[in-house]
Protein backbone atom coordinates (compact mmCIF):
# COMPACT_ATOMS: atom_id res chain seq x y z
CA UNK A 1 0.00 0.00 0.00
CA UNK A 2 2.99 2.15 0.86
CA UNK A 3 4.46 1.46 -2.46
CA UNK A 4 1.48 2.57 -4.22
CA UNK A 5 1.27 5.88 -2.50
CA UNK A 6 4.31 6.94 -3.18
CA UNK A 7 4.22 6.22 -7.27
CA UNK A 8 1.13 7.70 -7.17
CA UNK A 9 2.64 11.16 -5.29
CA UNK A 10 5.61 10.49 -8.05
CA UNK A 11 3.25 10.34 -10.82
CA UNK A 12 0.95 13.37 -9.36
CA UNK A 13 4.12 15.41 -9.47
CA UNK A 14 5.32 14.51 -13.10
CA UNK A 15 1.63 15.79 -14.20
CA UNK A 16 2.29 18.79 -12.51
CA UNK A 17 6.00 19.89 -13.61
CA UNK A 18 5.59 18.55 -17.09
CA UNK A 19 2.86 21.56 -18.15
CA UNK A 20 4.13 24.08 -16.01
CA UNK A 21 6.64 24.73 -13.66
CA UNK A 22 4.50 26.46 -11.27
CA UNK A 23 1.18 24.46 -11.38
CA UNK A 24 -1.22 26.81 -12.03
CA UNK A 25 -4.02 26.00 -14.46
CA UNK A 26 -3.43 26.74 -17.94
CA UNK A 27 -6.15 27.06 -20.49
CA UNK A 28 -5.67 25.33 -23.51
CA UNK A 29 -8.04 26.59 -25.88
CA UNK A 30 -11.66 26.03 -27.24
CA UNK A 31 -12.92 24.28 -30.13
CA UNK A 32 -16.77 25.69 -31.17
CA UNK A 33 -19.09 23.71 -33.27
CA UNK A 34 -22.41 24.65 -33.95
CA UNK A 35 -23.97 21.34 -34.36
CA UNK A 36 -27.27 22.10 -34.81
CA UNK A 37 -29.92 25.37 -34.11
CA UNK A 38 -29.28 25.73 -30.86
CA UNK A 39 -26.73 22.65 -30.14
CA UNK A 40 -23.08 23.28 -29.84
CA UNK A 41 -20.17 21.34 -28.82
CA UNK A 42 -17.21 22.54 -27.25
CA UNK A 43 -13.83 20.98 -26.72
CA UNK A 44 -11.49 22.48 -24.14
CA UNK A 45 -8.08 21.45 -23.19
CA UNK A 46 -6.89 22.31 -19.29
CA UNK A 47 -3.43 21.78 -18.10
CA UNK A 48 -2.57 21.09 -14.80
CA UNK A 49 -6.27 20.97 -13.49
CA UNK A 50 -7.14 19.96 -10.06
CA UNK A 51 -10.02 18.06 -10.70
CA UNK A 52 -12.50 17.38 -13.74
CA UNK A 53 -14.93 20.07 -12.14
CA UNK A 54 -11.87 22.58 -13.34
CA UNK A 55 -12.54 21.36 -17.38
CA UNK A 56 -16.13 21.18 -16.62
CA UNK A 57 -16.21 25.30 -15.70
CA UNK A 58 -14.09 26.10 -18.07
CA UNK A 59 -16.79 24.20 -20.82
CA UNK A 60 -19.45 26.09 -18.95
CA UNK A 61 -18.13 29.67 -19.08
CA UNK A 62 -16.95 29.04 -22.82
CA UNK A 63 -21.02 27.64 -23.29
CA UNK A 64 -22.44 30.83 -21.85
CA UNK A 65 -20.33 33.79 -24.00
CA UNK A 66 -21.24 31.61 -26.76
CA UNK A 67 -25.02 31.92 -25.98
CA UNK A 68 -24.58 35.44 -25.47
CA UNK A 69 -22.57 36.28 -28.55
CA UNK A 70 -25.22 34.34 -30.57
CA UNK A 71 -27.68 37.14 -28.69
CA UNK A 72 -28.95 33.97 -26.23
CA UNK A 73 -29.37 34.54 -22.33
CA UNK A 74 -29.51 30.70 -21.31
CA UNK A 75 -27.65 27.62 -21.73
CA UNK A 76 -28.35 23.69 -20.77
CA UNK A 77 -25.70 21.32 -20.56
CA UNK A 78 -26.77 18.06 -22.15
CA UNK A 79 -23.75 16.15 -21.31
CA UNK A 80 -19.65 16.71 -20.46
CA UNK A 81 -17.52 13.91 -21.00
CA UNK A 82 -14.11 14.59 -19.19
CA UNK A 83 -10.58 12.60 -20.10
CA UNK A 84 -6.82 13.12 -18.72
CA UNK A 85 -4.10 12.14 -20.25
CA UNK A 86 0.20 12.98 -19.46
CA UNK A 87 -1.25 16.22 -17.19
CA UNK A 88 -3.60 17.44 -19.98
CA UNK A 89 -6.99 17.55 -19.53
CA UNK A 90 -9.47 17.14 -22.03
CA UNK A 91 -13.50 18.06 -22.64
CA UNK A 92 -15.94 17.85 -24.68
CA UNK A 93 -18.98 19.47 -23.53
CA UNK A 94 -22.51 20.03 -25.34
CA UNK A 95 -25.12 22.28 -24.71
CA UNK A 96 -28.29 23.99 -26.14
CA UNK A 97 -28.18 27.35 -26.13
CA UNK A 98 -32.01 29.95 -25.73
CA UNK A 99 -33.48 33.16 -25.23
CA UNK A 100 -35.75 32.07 -22.49
CA UNK A 101 -34.51 29.68 -19.50
CA UNK A 102 -34.86 25.99 -20.76
CA UNK A 103 -36.10 23.19 -19.20
CA UNK A 104 -33.97 20.85 -17.47
CA UNK A 105 -31.24 21.12 -13.70
CA UNK A 106 -28.62 22.31 -15.26
CA UNK A 107 -29.06 25.48 -16.77
CA UNK A 108 -27.21 28.96 -16.89
CA UNK A 109 -27.80 32.47 -16.97
CA UNK A 110 -25.02 33.42 -19.28
CA UNK A 111 -24.80 37.06 -18.12
CA UNK A 112 -24.24 35.81 -14.80
CA UNK A 113 -21.85 33.09 -15.75
CA UNK A 114 -20.04 34.89 -17.64
CA UNK A 115 -19.14 37.76 -15.27
CA UNK A 116 -18.41 34.91 -12.54
CA UNK A 117 -15.60 33.34 -14.89
CA UNK A 118 -13.99 36.94 -15.52
CA UNK A 119 -13.81 37.03 -11.50
CA UNK A 120 -12.71 33.28 -11.44
CA UNK A 121 -9.80 34.40 -14.31
CA UNK A 122 -11.35 31.88 -16.50
CA UNK A 123 -11.09 32.26 -20.07
CA UNK A 124 -14.62 32.44 -22.26
CA UNK A 125 -14.85 32.26 -26.03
Amino acid sequence: MRLAIIAFAALAACGTTASDPTGAIRYDGIETRLLDGDLVNFHVKVANATAAQDVTDYAECAAAQYALIRGYGFARNVRTLVDEEGGIWAGDAVYTISSALPRGLRTIGAEVTVAECARRSIPTV
